[in-house]
């Protein structure tokens, strides 16, 4: 066996220990792809996800020259080149050189910005089984063109990022699973124990009203009886939150349940085709439960507008109501930690939100999430 084979079976091993370490999935890549330009004649790289409406998303690179740097990878970031392209249509297999790069093509027209000598890159789809997930893309400065062995070697770091890809997402979806069996668990427990006890609170306070002549009595026993129910309606959002019924049947008929819990009249428009992807619709309905909560609890009224907007590119959420509103100071500090949590569940996915308010002139809440 010849010594370049030895040093490639060598560099494959260090890449699939890396690859087994649990680690987060960015870290994961970008460990992966620097251990392959260390090990290899490739001197830079970058990996693209690309998910099933063709959309790319810069995951990790690694020694981009400064040309492809600028601006946060503007021109990696933006535009179309061949390899996406063949890879959208399903015609990209296996590991290829590239002709030509439109991305490096644009950069080379900018006055003052120097590619490296990188001028051509090769590409590979990271994908395990049928499932497609994105691409590598490794280049070298002055050369055009990469020989069958270096593809090959490409192609089983591919082979091997793209399986621990695979591993990663089914370990979230276990983890998923096992996250919403114990949302379950601890709705039934609340159900079973605290909810009953609340309630047997509320009819003891009822009978306590109907057993006294003494008006003090009267009132403190009906005081009583108003905190429980109170305490009632909160637990049974609650419960609601943990486990959500009818989120199952779509996210409006899911809001639809829980304003009736809280004991809100929504207003519900929709405008165009709903067809969210799960973690997309468990962030919107979220934001939407917290907003509906603050209504109930601090505007002062019952009754709130949801307007739901879906385009081919992003998903607009609009809740709003007439109450009393809040004030917001200069900085947009947020008041309150459910503001908060509602502005970091946007930003998880990469979206915005937005508060307009005003004291006695209502709030109106606006959640962009990319689609």
């Amino acid at each position: 066996m010849q010594s370049n084979e030895l040093s490639n079976i060598e560099l494959l091993k260090e890449i699939a220990e890396f690859l087994n370490e649990e680690t987060e999935m960015e870290q994961m890549l970008q460990g992966a792809l620097r251990k392959l330009l260390e090990g290899t004649i490739f001197e830079t790289g970058w990996i693209f996800f690309i998910n099933e409406k063709g959309k790319q998303e810069l995951i990790t690179h690694e020694n981009l020259p400064n040309s492809l740097q600028q601006n946060d990878c503007r021109h990696l970031q933006k535009g179309g080149c061949w390899c996406v392209s063949r890879f959208r249509n399903g015609d990209l297999k296996k590991a290829s050189n590239i002709i030509e790069c439109k991305r490096i093509e644009n950069t080379q027209k900018m006055k003052n910005e120097n590619n490296e000598g990188i001028t051509h890159h090769a590409t590979v789809p990271l994908q395990s089984g049928q499932e497609r997930f994105g691409l590598l893309n490794v280049a070298t400065p002055n050369t055009i063109r990469f020989s069958e062995g270096e593809l090959a070697l490409l192609e089983s770091v591919a082979f091997q990022i793209g399986s621990a890809i695979k591993r990663i997402l089914l370990t979230n979806q276990e983890r998923e699973v096992a996250l919403v069996q114990e949302r379950n668990r601890l709705a039934r427990d609340l159900h079973d124990s605290v909810n009953q006890l609340l309630f047997s609170v509320t009819l003891t306070a009822r009978g306590g009203i109907e057993m006294t002549d003494q008006q003090e009595v009267k009132n403190t026993f009906k005081e009583i009886q108003y905190l429980t129910q109170e305490a009632l309606t909160e637990m049974r959002a609650l419960i609601w939150q943990l486990r959500p019924k009818g989120l199952e049947a779509g996210i409006i008929e899911g809001l639809k349940g829980y304003g009736e819990i809280l004991g809100l009249t929504l207003t519900i428009k929709v405008k165009g085709v709903i067809n969210l992807p799960a973690n997309m619709e468990e962030t919107l309905f979220r934001i939407a439960q917290e907003a509906l909560n603050n209504i109930r609890k601090h505007s002062g009224v019952l009754n709130a507008e949801l307007y739901l907007t879906v385009t081919p590119t992003d998903v607009l959420l609009v809740v709003k109501d007439e109450g009393c509103g809040f004030h917001m100071n200069e900085l947009k500090i947020l008041p309150s930690i459910g503001l908060q949590s509602m502005r970091d569940r946007a930003n998880s996915v990469g979206g915005t939100i937005d508060w307009v308010t005003e004291w006695n002139k209502g709030t109106e809440i606006l959640v962009r999430l990319p689609y």
